[in-house]
C-alpha cells in the first residue's frame, strides 16, 4: 500500500468508528464492514498486465470464501434469511462495480476498467450455480472439508510455483485474446491470497475437528477479506475475530490514540526506515556485484532490518487501522533480533504465522511420527518435524529452491540448538550464581543468533542458488 491509500483508509476508518458508534449505526456495523471490506479487496488489487484480471481476483476471493463457509456451515445456517441476504449484497457490491466501467475509460474502483456487464453476469451466474450445488451437500463432511482445502492448496501451487503461473498466465492471455508471447510468472498477483487460504484452511480443519463455532455468512466474509490485515497478516482466528466484531463500539479518546499512535509509527517504520535502508540491502540486481567482504556484509545487515522494518511496519498499519475498526489484531512482532536463541526468535518473529503452522502441521505431524513409528528416537522426530515445518514455510513464500534452503537453514539450525541447549543446560547450572557470565552468555547468544537469521537472508532474498552461493563465498572472503 501507499501512504496515500494508506491515509484514505484511515480517514474511512474514522468515519465508520463514528458512524457505528451511533445506534443506529451499531445495528448495521457487519452490514458496513461487509461492504467496505468488499470495495477495499478491489481497489487494492495491483493492475496486471492480463485484460480484466484485476477484477476477477477479488470476484475469486469472495467465491472461494463463500464456498468456504457453505462447507463448514451446517444445514440449517444455510438456510437462514441473512445468510442469503448476505450472499445477494455481495453480488449486487460486484455487479456495481463492474458498471463503474461506464463511468470511465480506466479503472475507479479498480486498477483497469472492468469486464462487459454480460461477461460478469455470465460469470457471477456460474459462480452462483457452483454455490448452489455446494449448499446441497447438507452437513459438513470430512470429505467435502478436505476437497476444500485441496482445493486451496492446488490453487497455492498454481500461484507459487513460477512454471506453473507462466503456464497459466499463458492459458488466460490466450483466453481474452492477448499475445501469450509476453505471458510471465509476475503476471498473477493475487491480493492477500497466501494470507487468504491461512484463514480459510484454519476454519475447515477446525470444522474438521468439530471446534469451529458457528458464525454467520457475513460475519465469515468479514474476517477472511477484512482489509487492514488482507495483504500483509497478521492472521487472525475466526473465534477471537468474531468475538471483537460482536462487542458494541464506543468513541473512546484513549483508542484513537492508541490507534493512531500505532499507525504513525508503522508508517514510520515502512517508508521512512525500510524505504531507505532498501537503496543498500542485499538484493538481485546488487549480489553479483559485491566486490568486498566488507561491503557484502553491510548488504546482509541492511536486508536483515529491512525486511523486519518493512514486515513490521505494515503490522503496525494494519494493527492500528484493527483499532479503529473494533478490532484488536494479534501482534506478530516482539523484538525478534534481541532473542537469545533461534526458538525465541521463531516464537516472535511473525507469531502469527509461527502458530498457525505449530497448530495446523508441527504438533499433528509430531503426534503422529510417535504414535506410527515408536522406534524413532526423540531426535530424529524433532529433526524431521522441524525441518518438514521451516520447509513448508519456506514454500509458503514460494516453491523455489532458494526458499526451499532457507527452510532447510532454519530446520536445522532449530534441531542444533534444540541439541545444544539439552547438552548445555547442566553444564551452566554452575554458573547461575555468576550474573556477569550469566549476561555476557545472553549477549553472545544474541549476537550469534542474529548472525545466522541475517545469514539465512541470503537465501531468502535471491532468487538463484548459484547468486546465493556466491554471495556466501565473497562474505567469507573467497572469490575475486
Amino acid at each position: 500500500m501507499t501512504i496515500f491509500e494508506i491515509l484514505l483508509l484511515v480517514l474511512v476508518a474514522v468515519l465508520y468508528r463514528f458512524i457505528v458508534s451511533t445506534q443506529w449505526g451499531a445495528r448495521g456495523r457487519g452490514w458496513i464492514l461487509l461492504i467496505l471490506s468488499t470495495v477495499a479487496i478491489f481497489w487494492l488489487q495491483p493492475s496486471m498486465p492480463i485484460r480484466f484480471l484485476d477484477f476477477w481476483l477479488p470476484v475469486g476471493t469472495l467465491a472461494i470464501t463463500f464456498y468456504s463457509w457453505l462447507l463448514t456451515a451446517e444445514s440449517d445456517q444455510k438456510r437462514k434469511r441473512e445468510n442469503w441476504l448476505t450472499g445477494f449484497v455481495i453480488l449486487i457490491m460486484v455487479l456495481l462495480i463492474a458498471l463503474t466501467r461506464y463511468l470511465s475509460i480506466e479503472g475507479i474502483i479498480t486498477a483497469n476498467r472492468p469486464p462487459q456487464t454480460l461477461q460478469v453476469g455470465v460469470g457471477l451466474i456460474i459462480l452462483t450455480i457452483v454455490a448452489i450445488v455446494l449448499g446441497w451437500i447438507g452437513r459438513p463432511s470430512t470429505r467435502w472439508l478436505g476437497v476444500g482445502i485441496l482445493s486451496l492448496l492446488v490453487l497455492f501451487i498454481i500461484l507459487k510455483l513460477p512454471a506453473l503461473t507462466l503456464l497459466v498466465s499463458s492459458m488466460l492471455r490466450t483466453w481474452v485474446g492477448q499475445s501469450s508471447a509476453g505471458a510471465s510468472a509476475f503476471d498473477i498477483r493475487w491480493l492477500g491470497f497466501s494470507y487468504v487460504a491461512f484463514r480459510l484452511i484454519h476454519t475447515l480443519r477446525d470444522r474438521q475437528a468439530g471446534r469451529l463455532p458457528a458464525v454467520t455468512l457475513r460475519d465469515y466474509v468479514n474476517y477472511v477479506i477484512f482489509f487492514p490485515a488482507i495483504g500483509a497478516g497478521p492472521i487472525d482466528k475466526l473465534p477471537r475475530f468474531d468475538k471483537d466484531l460482536q462487542k458494541p463500539l464506543i468513541l473512546y479518546i484513549e483508542v484513537f490514540g492508541n490507534a493512531l499512535s500505532r499507525l504513525v509509527v508503522g508508517i514510520f517504520k515502512k517508508f521512512a526506515v525500510a524505504d531507505t535502508i532498501a537503496l543498500i540491502a542485499l538484493n538481485s540486481q546488487n549480489a553479483g556485484q559485491i566486490q568486498a567482504n566488507g561491503w557484502g556484509w553491510v548488504m546482509v545487515y541492511a536486508y536483515a532490518f529491512q525486511i523486519f522494518f518493512d514486515f513490521s511496519g505494515y503490522t503496525d498499519i494494519a494493527i492500528g487501522l484493527g483499532q479503529l475498526l473494533g478490532i484488536q489484531l494479534p501482534e506478530n512482532f516482539n523484538r525478534p533480533y534481541l532473542k537469545p536463541n533461534l526458538t525465541q526468535f521463531w516464537n516472535n518473529w511473525h507469531m502469527t504465522l509461527t502458530q498457525w503452522f505449530r497448530a495446523y502441521f508441527f504438533n499433528p505431524f509430531t503426534r503422529s511420527l510417535r504414535t506410527r513409528y515408536r522406534t524413532l528416537s526423540p531426535a530424529l522426530v524433532i529433526l524431521i518435524t522441524q525441518i518438514s515445518t521451516m520447509v513448508l514455510i519456506g514454500l509458503w513464500h514460494g516453491i523455489t529452491w532458494n526458499f526451499v534452503l532457507w527452510g532447510v537453514w532454519h530446520g536445522l539450525g532449530l534441531f542444533l540448538q534444540n541439541r545444544y541447549s539439552d547438552w548445555v543446560k547442566p553444564r551452566m547450572a554452575q554458573f547461575e550464581h555468576e550474573p556477569s557470565f550469566q549476561k555476557g552468555m545472553q549477549v553472545l547468544n544474541v549476537i550469534l543468533t542474529f548472525h545466522f537469521v541475517a545469514l539465512g537472508w541470503v537465501w531468502f532474498a535471491l532468487p538463484k542458488v548459484s547468486l546465493s552461493i556466491s554471495v556466501f563465498t565473497r562474505l567469507l572472503g573467497f572469490g575475486s
